[in-house]
């Protein structure tokens, strides 16, 4: 009696199309897991440097590996709030860079690929292993990798992913629902012959129960002779075997339809290959007709890493200078834009020279190399040492450089001389030294600080400056003394003044710890201020100022550049920066008093 009652309970428990779908599923997962439980798909999170783009290079990024797709977020507490963005690994390629042994690659297709970059080699490593242990794994590429992967689909996703599909989608999907029909009349059926059979016994119960009338009933009972067990047995036979036809039915309609996938997923690569040799056809084109217009091969420009400064920079020295152009060309655009929308006028700003710089420990650095740059901006072209090349010239204005290199770095020497009228060599050199004026004739400032006020007439400046893909960012940190010198060289001139910049550390400021190389520079600016007439013939009038300019500097750029493009730039920006500084000068002074 039990057994009958445990029989029509678990029967009776299968009443809806859900739990009929998982009974299948499950059989599904029987014949097409294929020992799921073997494969471990290792899963691994944690925070790597993702290049973005040329603008703001390699930033932080939290990285996810979950069930085959590679995901990455801006920062860990923003991982519940959706990926920026996802790669899958099925597909994927794992490369080591050649060079850096910190990087490593992810890529699909060439247009989808993820630089990035550990905080170690063996962390490197371990992310390389995971990854290329999920692709082993993951059998992805073998004859079983359709079934590995969800291709063998239940009858729910057959339902819902198929209604926009071809004919055989449709009609495989009214096939289907029309067997689950037909296995719930079974199940009916099932059920009213337990029910029939259960309520057989339970009067045979009742009867037992009552031993005095047992006979009387079991000859005058109609229901206990209405029942033939055998056309039940047969009944219940044709029942099951029906099941049994309509779920081989299902998953001959499973198989046809993953065959009918199988084909549409062949036909796609079919496609993907042809248009893959046809992309291929047709950058072989694009190089080949560069390569004959300049004699030589070309390469495309790609966004990633690869092409930015360094000695393994695919860029070639032109692609290198025309990228720098571009970036300067676009901040003069930006300078005269801004100089268009606001022009301002700031007052000179008295800095008398003081004693203070003297009790600094940096004071008998600042007298001597300050004294060693006005001796040498003084010095005639033909007297110093080196051979000087005359390499821009307009008006009274010459620049000459020397070639130097140090360590396989550009520091090519520089002096200019120019002769600007209306301002005095103070005028100048305190706009060259004040802090508030610095952003308006620095074409290529991002950020400047006083890191410290030794005095007056004596800063430390730390300075950002922008970046100019595919060159690092630069940063500078230097001690900048202004002051007037006795001029007993030149009878004829009013007075003299000199601005010396000089490279400095500091332990608040390392160099190169962040996105920035520091520059080191040695630069100085001399005025001489010539009247004409004398002072004392009459009042003095801007019109009657002369300034004569000596510029020098030695500038190391810190990282590597190409030495033609750095030369290139040099020749192009210098005469630039004096003329741009000179007119600033002439711009903050005309409407002001002179100052000597």
């Amino acid at each position: 009696m039990a057994d009958c009652k445990s029989a029509a309970s678990i029967v009776n428990g299968v009443d809806d199309k859900t739990a009929l779908m998982e009974v299948v599923n499950d059989g599904d997962n029987e014949i097409d897991g294929e020992e799921s439980d073997g494969v471990i798909v290792p899963e691994l999170q944690g925070t790597l440097s993702k290049w973005t783009n040329f603008i703001h290079g390699w930033q932080t990024r939290f990285i996810v590996l979950k069930d085959g797709t590679l995901s990455y977020y801006k920062s860990e507490q923003d991982s519940g709030f959706g990926c920026r963005g996802s790669i899958s690994l099925y597909k994927a390629t794992i490369k080591r860079h050649e060079f850096d042994e910190c990087r490593f690659d992810v890529s699909v297709s060439d247009c989808l690929v993820w630089y990035l970059r550990a905080n170690s080699p063996e962390e490197k490593q371990r992310w390389v292993d995971v990854l290329k242990s999920y692709k082993a794994e993951s059998g992805y590429g073998s004859e079983n990798s359709l079934k590995r992967h969800g291709s063998t689909v239940s009858l729910i996703s057959n339902t819902q992913s198929t209604t926009s599909g071809g004919s055989f989608s449709k009609r495989g999907t009214r096939n289907l629902k029309e067997k689950i029909a037909e296995l719930e009349t079974f199940k009916d059926i099932l059920t009213q012959q337990i029910d029939t059979l259960q309520k057989y016994f339970d009067n045979c119960a009742d009867i037992a129960k009552q031993t005095s009338l047992i006979n009387d009933n079991l000859i005058n009972d109609a229901s206990l002779k209405s029942i033939d067990f055998k056309g039940e047995a047969i009944t219940f036979k044709a029942t099951s075997d029906g099941v049994l036809a309509t779920l081989c039915h299902c998953v001959e309609l499973m198989n046809q339809r993953e065959d009918a996938w199988r084909r549409r997923w062949d036909k796609e690569n079919e496609k993907k290959r042809k248009m893959l040799e046809h992309y291929k056809l047709l950058k072989d084109q694009v190089n080949m007709n560069r390569a004959d217009a300049n004699n030589r091969p070309r390469v495309l420009i790609h966004g990633g890493p690869d092409y930015e400064e360094g000695p393994h920079s695919a860029l070639c020295d032109d692609e290198f200078y025309d990228a720098v152009e571009t970036g300067l060309d676009k901040i003069d655009e930006d300078n005269q834009l801004r100089d268009r929308l606001k022009q301002k006028s700031v007052s000179i700003v008295q800095n008398p020279v003081s004693s203070a710089a003297v009790n600094h420990k940096l004071w008998p650095e600042i007298e001597k190399v300050t004294m060693e740059q006005l001796h040498y901006a003084r010095l005639g072209v033909g007297e110093d040492v080196g051979v000087w090349q005359l390499f821009a010239e307009d008006g009274e204005m010459r620049m000459y450089r020397r070639e130097e290199e140090v360590d396989g770095l550009v520091v090519d020497p520089l002096k200019a001389c120019h002769v600007v009228r209306g301002v005095t060599g103070r005028e100048l050199c305190q706009i060259f030294f004040s802090p508030e004026y610095r952003s308006g004739w620095e074409t290529t400032l991002e950020d400047m600080t006083v890191a410290e006020t030794i005095s007056n007439d004596t800063l430390i400046f730390m300075q950002t400056h922008k970046r100019i893909w595919p060159a690092s960012q630069r940063d500078a940190l230097f001690w900048s003394h202004i002051r007037s010198v006795p001029d007993t060289e030149d009878p004829d001139a009013s007075d003299l003044w000199i601005v010396c910049n000089h490279s400095t550390e500091l332990p608040q400021y390392p160099p190169n710890t962040g996105k920035c190389v520091r520059v080191y520079l040695t630069v100085c600016l001399v005025g001489q201020t010539f009247i004409d007439p004398p002072k004392d013939s009459k009042k003095i009038s801007r019109e009657d100022i002369s300034c004569k300019i000596t510029y020098c500097s030695v500038v190391n750029p810190g990282g590597w550049a190409p030495a033609s493009v750095l030369r290139a730039v040099y020749k192009r920006e210098y005469p630039k920066f004096l003329k741009r500084f000179t007119s600033y000068c002439i711009e903050q002074c005309k409407d002001k008093p002179i100052q000597f």
